[in-house]
């Protein structure tokens, strides 16, 4: 089975990020690949791993992680075999909690696939673009599919310091389909790549 997580890419209290995050899982719940057992998706929430700002004395290149929010961390990551990562777009760019949580790790990451499903006033589609270039440096392919949420026509927000309620137009939930289509089918394809390497450390 294919696990694919859907990575919460913000920590941010009364994050509209989470609200964006969860309709992602209502959608994956209802994919082919789930109902055959196929695939399975599970949301993973940053704000859950209370992770400081980069602390560890080694490169994650070395794997030598010292702490134990770390080894935690990358038990995590290492599991899945694909991501959808559900960020906001911050400053022009990604979240400085996603970039951060990025960074812990990288063996983890290698050899896998992703996704990308990101908000905001413009869609949030710098964020992505960032995102995307640190994926390709980790070893991680990234699907061309994603969607862009907007803040004004994907959401009913009353109160702009609160989430909002999600209202993604007709066309968001056949394209994130589509997303999730190719984050399976990449995430399998690399399979043999990632029981290469997980044979390699074992010898």
């Amino acid at each position: 089975m294919i696990r694919i997580a859907i990575v919460v890419g913000s920590t941010r209290p009364s994050r509209r990020t989470e609200v964006a995050a969860r309709w992602v899982a209502e959608v994956a719940a209802r994919h082919p690949a789930v109902a055959s057992g196929q695939a399975a998706f599970e949301l993973v929430d940053l704000a859950d791993y209370g992770l400081p700002v980069l602390d560890e004395p080694a490169p994650a290149l070395f794997g030598d992680y010292r702490n134990e929010h770390t080894a935690r961390w990358a038990r995590t990551v290492g599991s899945f075999d694909g991501f959808v990562f559900v960020t906001p777009e911050y400053n022009h760019s990604v979240p400085a909690s996603l970039k951060n949580a990025i960074d812990f790790l990288y063996a983890e990451w290698n050899n896998k696939a992703a996704g990308f499903v990101s908000h905001g006033v413009h869609g949030g589609t710098r964020a992505v673009e960032h995102l995307r270039l640190s994926m390709t440096e980790l070893q991680v392919a990234n699907v061309r599919t994603q969607v862009a949420l907007s803040a004004f026509t994907d959401f009913e927000i009353n109160d702009p310091t609160e989430p909002g309620v999600i209202a993604p137009g007709p066309h968001q939930e056949p394209t994130l389909m589509e997303l999730l289509d190719e984050v399976i089918a990449w995430a399998r394809a690399l399979k043999p790549l990632r029981d290469a390497a997980s044979t390699a450390v074992l010898a």
